[in-house]
């Protein structure tokens, strides 16, 4: 059995939230999409200040996380990626650089993410550009 980390749910409702940001094709942070979003999906008031920071940490940082992850991603650019992997690489590579969560807790739940919401292979593909990431920032 594993132990989430206390701000697993936060991760799940901000990557729900950057793959809808993505699909509409805001790429910016919006206080009324993301307080309609809040609203709509019924999360915890316990959760929001972190969802908040991770959303607002990736838009804010969008052409950075790019590029890193494009350095790390032998064979694949961003574009070619599905874009549930793209959000779990850029959702976490803020908290990699961050540095407020160990790494392999980042790592393992960006994993399971892969798992419940894209690919059979995102999993590993996550795990291999993930690990790249984390040496790079630590």
């Amino acid at each position: 059995m594993t132990t989430q980390h206390p701000n697993a749910g936060s991760r799940e409702w901000a990557l729900q939230f950057l793959y809808q940001a993505e699909i509409e094709k805001l790429f910016f942070f919006s206080e009324i999409h993301f307080e309609r979003f809040v609203h709509d999906r019924g999360v915890e008031r316990r959760q929001v200040a972190y969802l908040r920071g991770l959303v607002e940490g990736v838009f804010e940082q969008l052409t950075e996380l790019n590029e890193a992850i494009d350095e790390c991603s032998e064979h694949w650019n961003l574009s070619r990626m599905p874009v549930i992997d793209r959000c779990i690489l850029r959702l976490s590579t803020v908290e990699l650089k961050k540095k407020d969560t160990p790494p392999k807790v980042i790592i393992n739940e960006a994993i399971e993410l892969a798992k419940k919401y894209s690919t059979e292979n995102s999993g590993a593909f996550v795990n291999g550009i993930l690990d790249k990431l984390s040496k790079k920032y630590s």
